[in-house]
């Protein structure tokens, strides 16, 4: 039976001290220190203030050492067509050719169908039922032969159909998509799972992602004419996360 999901992030795995490493990257385009002495003398203090230095001169080539690895799911394909045009990334996707949704599969509710209120929420859970009976029956008649049939069954498939993501991306490809998917103009969905990915990120290393996000948080909205002209609401709501945090507002 089809099934109504949520959203569910977690941060999988990420490089260890990515704060260190960058740093390390950094200085030593710049020393004549061997890489022992110099990662010696980098772990043994603070890096945070070289890290903002090197991110308001732009220098962020270095950050693409370290990345961090998510598993998403609860997200529907629609998500997924938009994740995948940030191509400095890797991605895993669960198969709709290996995966059958003979017993039902899972899919995702938008909050503006939701809003319109119970009649349209059966509405729409009656024709995600009605796709899920569409896609058994090309099952049968194609021959219930596995991922030989699935790989045409699935054509009737929505996009509102759920996908499980393995997603990793590098510290500066991360910084790029939470200024563009954390825009009060990006799509809902590809926004909350940014911001959930953004607060994981500044869980695990606030140095590198205290200023991440839309970029009106650090200055002009480069929207222009479409701005929400939302920055200094942004900008309030990003001093309450730090402070929740208990990390150091700049």
């Amino acid at each position: 039976m089809a099934e109504r999901k949520e959203m569910n992030v977690t941060l999988i795995r990420h490089t260890l001290q990515p704060e260190e490493l960058i740093a390390l990257s950094a200085k030593l385009c710049y020393s004549k220190s061997t890489i022992s002495g110099l990662s010696e003398r980098v772990s043994a203090k603070d890096q945070s203030n070289f890290i903002e230095r090197l991110m308001n001169m732009g220098h962020e080539s270095t950050f693409e050492h370290a990345s961090f690895t998510f598993g998403i799911e609860g997200v529907s394909r629609v998500l997924l067509a938009q994740l995948t045009r940030h191509r400095l990334a890797s991605f895993s996707v669960q198969s709709q050719r290996y995966v059958s949704y003979e017993n039902g599969f899972g899919y995702i509710l938008p909050p503006k169908i939701e809003a319109l209120g119970e009649e349209a929420v059966a509405r729409y859970t009656a024709q995600m039922s009605q796709i899920e009976t569409w896609y058994k029956e090309w099952q049968e008649q194609l021959g219930k032969k596995g991922e030989q049939s699935n790989e045409d069954a699935r054509f009737v498939l929505p996009n509102a159909c759920e996908t499980r993501i393995m997603l990793t991306m590098n510290i500066r490809e991360l910084r790029h998509f939470f200024s563009l998917r954390m825009c009060n103009r990006a799509q809902w969905e590809i926004n909350e799972l940014a911001t959930r990915m953004h607060r994981l990120c500044l869980e695990t290393a606030p140095a590198l992602f205290e200023d991440a996000g839309p970029a009106c948080l650090r200055g002009r909205c480069p929207e222009g004419e479409k701005t929400c002209g939302q920055g200094p609401q942004k900008r309030a709501e990003r001093e309450v996360l730090l402070k929740s945090l208990e990390k150091p507002i700049k």
